[in-house]
């Protein structure tokens, strides 16, 4: 009797493990990251005192944010279910009155210029029209070394950022078509460190680094814009985000020397790889009609996202970004214009990147209407103060750095760090807009461990690098990354109208 009852709980919780397993995760990383979280979350809600300054419903707040965390950290449950259920924790534990406000984040025109570049991006892909843009680009530049397959990428990445709103979804696209780039390698030492420097600088640097400059090419972007908009009343459209952003681009030279220099790639050469996606983009079909339709579609939009504020003296047409992009949608799906199955763009819309965004957007505004960004910042406030604007902002991305040790997520990153951010720009003196900005930046370039960003552990799948490469050429990296956004990034805020050191400069848009 009592074997009979071992080897049915041995079954029961084999069969745990097993749909674990199956589900892509680790059952033992799984399981204590699911029990660690509630048992943190019911601790701070019943067992720990109310902390001198802070509010019930910021500690309600603090223990769903935290709660949080330990599940994105552990991926205990997918991330669309944890975005759904952060608004219920709100509301069961009275950091949030009402439901429709603590799902206020689910309904701002952020979540719904990510959803219209969601579905966009599907179109694209159902049509074929990313990989027929990475081999077209390739083949027009007649790539034939590492370096030049890594710059002629970065183009691709570049085009890609237009139309894919995720780096990761970018690396997930991208992939195939570099595997079938580095498979044409040998296995001297050159060539296998130049399968390292392609996979590392496409599908991770590349793809962040491009996603800096455009404002639905990146997750946090769209946190950070509706941050802004919600606490500052400040907008910022399209084009004043590539202005205030594109001289990140230069921060890919840098890193290209880097990892070039580290790799020793200068004259490794693609071995038959000109010559592979030579005949990938001879086996492409002709251009359709509709792929056209598509592109001329998608074009209009970007020009209405373009000219929202105006060129010189023309003030614009005033239709707002997620506006824009709606009627972009209602062009496509004109009956008739086109023959795609909902089905087919429904299986490729990531909808749990959607509901994630819009738990992430409900949980920071909860967390600066219950006081507890206020009360974080309140805390930190002593460690950061007394020091000039640049030390400030060196603490500040290095202590980001050493958060972001433990996540996955550039959303949940920037959603736990950026109300908090934004309250203690003013009590350290600091222009609200550009330190949040500057210090929530360096957060997407977590180059460290490949379990920091989802698009390094896609190009971790690709099997051409191990941990040990991917950190010793990561570190620098990061170095390359601070030292940039103090040293390049800061003073051209300050060109741009919004010197970090003054906090009451105006925004110039």
């Amino acid at each position: 009797m009592v074997d009979q009852t071992v080897a049915a709980s041995t079954t029961f919780f084999g069969r745990f493990a097993a749909n674990i397993r199956d589900s892509g995760r680790t059952p033992r990383k799984t399981v204590i990251g699911f029990a660690l979280a509630w048992a943190v979350f019911f601790y701070i809600l019943y067992l720990m005192p109310l902390p001198a300054g802070m509010t019930a419903p910021g500690k309600a707040t603090l223990a769903v944010m935290v709660w949080a965390c330990i599940m994105w950290i552990f991926e205990a449950v997918p991330v669309g279910i944890s975005g759904m259920l952060i608004p219920a924790l709100l509301v069961l534990t009275h950091g949030v009155d009402k439901f429709p406000i603590a799902t206020k984040g689910f309904g701002t025109p952020v979540v719904f210029l990510c959803l219209a570049a969601f579905i966009f991006a599907a179109i694209m892909q159902a049509a074929g029209l990313d990989r027929r843009i990475a081999l077209s680009l390739l083949h027009k530049m007649k790539v034939k070394t590492v370096n030049g397959v890594i710059w002629a990428m970065f183009a691709v990445n570049m085009v890609l950022s237009l139309i894919i709103p995720a780096a990761n979804a970018r690396a997930a696209t991208l992939l195939p078509v570099i595997n079938g780039i580095t498979k044409l390698f040998g296995d001297t030492p050159e060539e296998r460190n130049g399968k390292k420097a392609i996979v590392i600088q496409t599908l991770v640097y590349g793809s962040m680094i491009s996603g800096m400059c455009i404002i639905t090419a990146h997750l946090p972007n769209f946190v950070l814009v509706q941050l802004f908009e919600t606490e500052l009343a400040v907008h910022i459209s399209y084009i004043d985000w590539f202005k205030l952003q594109w001289p990140y681009l230069g921060m890919f030279v840098i890193t290209q020397w880097w990892v070039q220099h580290y790799f020793k790639t200068r004259k490794v050469s693609v071995h038959g790889g000109f010559e592979t996606v030579q005949r990938q983009y001879n086996e492409l079909p002709k251009t359709s009609q509709s792929e056209w339709m598509i592109l001329l579609v998608f074009a209009i939009v970007a020009l209405l996202w373009v000219t929202e504020n105006g060129v010189g003296a023309w003030k614009g047409h005033g239709i707002k970004s997620h506006n824009a992009a709606m009627l972009g949608l209602a062009i496509i799906f004109i009956p008739g214009l086109f023959g795609f199955k909902w089905k087919e763009l429904q299986d490729r819309t990531i909808w749990g990147t959607f509901l994630l965004l819009g738990g992430a957007l409900s949980m920071s505004d909860a967390m600066s209407s219950s006081g507890l960004a206020k009360y974080l910042s309140d805390v930190i406030h002593p460690i950061a103060a007394g020091h000039g604007w640049w030390l400030t902002l060196l603490i500040l991305m290095v202590g980001t750095h050493i958060i972001r040790l433990g996540m996955l997520s550039n959303v949940a990153a920037i959603t736990m760090l950026a109300p908090i951010l934004l309250a203690l720009a003013p009590k350290l003196g600091l222009h609200p807009v550009a330190f949040t900005m500057l210090v929530s930046d360096t957060d997407s370039f977590a180059y460290l461990l490949p379990t920091q960003i989802t698009a390094a552990v896609i190009a971790y799948s690709s099997g051409t690098f191990s941990m040990v490469d991917y950190a010793r050429v990561g570190w620098v990296s990061v170095l390359i990354a601070i030292a940039y956004g103090i040293c390049i990034m800061a003073p051209w805020y300050a060109f741009m109208g919004i010197p970090l050191w003054n906090p009451t400069a105006p925004m110039p848009f």
